[in-house]
């Protein structure tokens, strides 16, 4: 019988990539090298308290002395559908406040777990208006829920929330959050904005490979989620179960295996955060976002999300008429080794995605993007002034 296969050195490796794209970004090489330890076993002692840890560093993060903390595993999707698949009951309403490809996903799993489902929807490009869910919610005796998007990741749109938690708390619904973008990049202060679950994502600003998903919950979701007429149709994603697994309960009960590397991997990326510290963390993402775009507007390229609503993680910027913008896309992937991303929904064949977070927000990244810009626009036919948009963002470098 022949064997098919690489001989054990021929080890395939990937190609080297500057990940300036929605996601996933590059990893701090201390993050991979947590993930090479030897394996432990998900309940033995001296692993349960490296739990505790990342529970730990997750509420500092988080910023919340309140909320219940740890990580599912799975991506942030897994913390989307946990938190709806726990908190709703068939028939509970739930409002949605949708301006963008994400918030839409929302919609799509609050219908799956048999919501009554309120989709409020507004432009692309702009943040939720206030007065929109304030009239909402005056339509409806119980409302359960109201779930919004801090950081969409489609529109590059950072949406302010205190207002919103606010008109949730008049009504007596709980605020769940979608921080996929925007934990470890932008402050997401739990506790003072109101939240009662709060769910991101390991391969954004935290700056660790996909695969899991912080989350917090407040004590009033916590008490929810265990104290439901009838069990969630998901027992992978059940809050409470897994909040007994993280330590939450009165003892610390099994749940499934856990993915050990990667849990490693994210103390060691919540440990740089903090290391960094979040206030510098914060005005690094601004400087280098607000060089990008200093650099693209000299190309002559328009931004999508006005200034006061800009998110530093994500620039969204619109593709010239008559450009083939997944042309441009292949040969800064191809010819530079730089990955940005395309339009989602509204968007599609219509901007490019530009991200800088985490490992990857660092001003050698906006120089080497923009630079390859100068190159391949002429190259596609439209025309820009050679250096013009480096020299741009190395004034607003050097005014920072």
């Amino acid at each position: 019988m022949t064997q098919i296969g690489l001989p054990p050195s021929e080890i395939p490796m990937l190609p080297a990539r500057t990940l300036l794209g929605p996601g996933p970004s590059n990893v701090d090489p201390r993050v991979l090298r947590a993930m090479t330890q030897g394996m432990i076993g998900y309940l033995d002692p001296d692993f349960t308290k490296i739990m505790d840890e990342v529970t730990d560093l997750i509420r500092r993060v988080y910023k919340t002395a309140e909320g219940r903390t740890m990580a599912l595993s799975g991506t942030g999707m897994s913390g989307m559908e946990a938190g709806l698949a726990s908190l709703l009951e068939p028939g509970d309403t739930v409002i949605m406040c949708v301006h963008g490809y994400f918030c839409e996903r929302l919609v799509e799993i609050g219908n799956r777990v048999r919501a009554n489902v309120v989709p409020l929807r507004s432009d692309w490009g702009g943040v939720f208006p206030e007065e929109m869910l304030e009239q909402e919610l005056k339509k409806h005796k119980n409302v359960k829920l109201v779930c919004a998007v801090h950081a969409e990741t489609s529109t590059g749109v950072l949406q302010p929330l205190e207002g919103l938690s606010r008109l949730a708390k008049d009504h007596d619904a709980m605020f769940m959050v979608d921080a996929v973008t925007s934990l470890g990049g932008v402050d997401v202060a739990f506790d003072d904005w109101g939240m009662d679950y709060a769910y991101s994502a390991t391969q954004k600003c935290l700056g660790c490979p996909p695969g899991l998903s912080p989350v917090s919950l407040s004590e009033r979701a916590l008490h929810t989620a265990r104290n439901r007429t009838e069990k969630p149709f998901t027992w992978y994603l059940d809050l409470a179960m897994l909040a007994d697994y993280w330590g939450w309960g009165e003892q610390r009960v099994y749940h499934h295996t856990a993915p050990v590397s990667m849990i490693l991997a994210l103390r060691e990326g919540l440990r740089l955060v903090l290391e960094e510290g979040l206030d510098n963390r914060f005005k690094r993402h601004a400087v280098n976002a607000a060089a990008l775009r200093a650099g693209v507007e000299a190309l002559g390229l328009d931004l999508v999300v006005p200034a006061e609503h800009r998110l530093n993680q994500i620039t969204v910027v619109w593709a010239p008429k008559g450009i083939d913008e997944a042309d441009v896309r292949t040969r800064l992937l191809r010819g530079h080794g730089i990955e940005i991303g395309a339009g989602l929904g509204d968007f599609a064949g219509k901007v490019w995605r530009i991200g800088l977070m985490g490992e990857s927000s660092k001003q050698e990244n906006v120089i080497a993007l923009l630079s390859a810009l100068e190159r391949i626009l002429p190259e596609v036919g439209f025309e820009v002034a050679r250096g013009a948009g480096v020299k741009a963002a190395e004034d607003a470098l050097t005014a920072a």
